[in-house]
């Protein structure tokens, strides 16, 4: 089996409301769709939604990356993802966005192949996943009111985004505390928002709030200071930012700076690297999270698949869709309970994409 033909397009969806962290604010969804075929008939779709901050990538930047790849990638044999990726790996260097959108098509394409959705080509563990939803930066009431109304529809962990202001964060968690009750799970991340120092302060000040998790406090390159966090407190500290490949992962298990790792699939270049980052953390005694940009189901559902498949990923934060209107050129790939993402079982990711 031989590629055949690589295309795109861009993807603009706007968003229900702007949606704001440390590091500034997103009002669309902007994503790049790809679609590889083969000279056998089975084509497989991918997504490239790229981060100035976190990939160095955009819209733009993609697109000119992708057209390379098209001509790297034409005559290859899409089941060979191992070499693939080695082979655009020693291409360009970095540009993961680009890199996930083309693997994720590759192992649509194999799930099509093997006849088996995409989380048991992955292991197949289990075939849903239960996300948390995100709360954005805002006035701490508004915070507090949009918690409620996520916990009313059926969301059972909360990640609140901080890391601009310490009062007023400390305020926003306990009124979505005083508001969402006991039980619902309430997660911290400040997208290193803070130094040690204000960590310290937040945890210690969050204490009778019973949050479970801090994300990212630190700035990604400080693995003494995020190891250090742990040694002076019992909080639990998630690093995203710091960790886009293995490497990274070895470092940070080396150093003994997390307590769990959020792997997200534009950062590491698709699922091929996630996996291995997965593996690293299990073998250093550490479970995974999946987390996501602002992606549409086509992403998404490749990364609940990867949640799905492995015993170790234990937590996930694929809520993107909820954030944006009503769109309707992707179909398929997982329908929604609650909190709960249920994959379909068709082969592959189970999409469909007219394009």
């Amino acid at each position: 089996m031989k590629i055949t033909d690589l295309k795109f397009e861009k993807i603009k969806i706007k968003l229900k409301k702007p949606f704001v962290i440390s590091r500034g604010s997103t009002e669309y969804c902007e994503s790049v769709l790809v679609k590889i075929t083969t000279d056998e008939g089975y084509f497989g779709f991918g997504e490239a939604t790229p981060s100035c901050s976190v990939t160095g990538e955009s819209i733009d930047s993609v697109t000119i990356v992708l057209k390379t790849f098209k001509e790297i990638l034409i005559g290859q044999d899409p089941l060979a993802i191992e070499r693939i990726h080695y082979i655009l790996n020693k291409a360009i260097a970095g540009n993961t966005a680009a890199k996930a959108a083309v693997d994720i098509a590759l192992y649509d394409i194999k799930g099509k192949v093997m006849q088996e959705p995409l989380y048991k080509l992955l292991g197949g563990f289990e075939s849903k996943v239960q996300t948390d939803i995100t709360i954005g930066i805002g006035a701490p009431q508004e915070m507090a009111n949009e918690a409620k109304e996520s916990v009313d529809k059926g969301f059972n962990i909360l990640k609140i985004k901080t890391g601009v202001d310490l009062k007023k964060d400390v305020e926003a968690i306990r009124l979505i505390r005083n508001s969402v009750g006991d039980k619902v799970r309430l997660k911290i991340d400040a997208n290193q928002g803070w130094n040690i120092h204000d960590t310290l302060t937040a945890i210690k000040m969050m204490e009778s709030y019973n949050v479970e998790a801090f994300e990212q406090p630190l700035a990604d390159w400080d693995l003494d200071g995020s190891a250090l966090l742990r040694k002076k407190t019992d909080m639990k500290i998630i690093l995203d930012e710091s960790v886009h490949n293995a490497h990274d992962a070895m470092h940070v298990i080396k150093k003994d700076s997390a307590d769990m790792i959020n792997i997200k699939l534009m950062k590491s270049g698709g699922l091929y690297e996630a996996e291995k980052i997965n593996t690293i953390a299990e073998s250093g005694g550490i479970n995974c999270m999946v987390g996501c940009m602002v992606e549409t189901k086509v992403a998404l559902t490749a990364g609940a698949s990867l949640v799905a498949a492995k015993k170790n990923i234990t937590d996930a934060d694929l809520d993107s869709f909820m954030y944006y209107e009503e769109y309707e050129g992707i179909k398929g790939g997982f329908e929604v309970e609650g909190d709960t993402i249920i994959l379909s079982d068709k082969p592959g990711l189970g999409i469909e994409i007219n394009m």
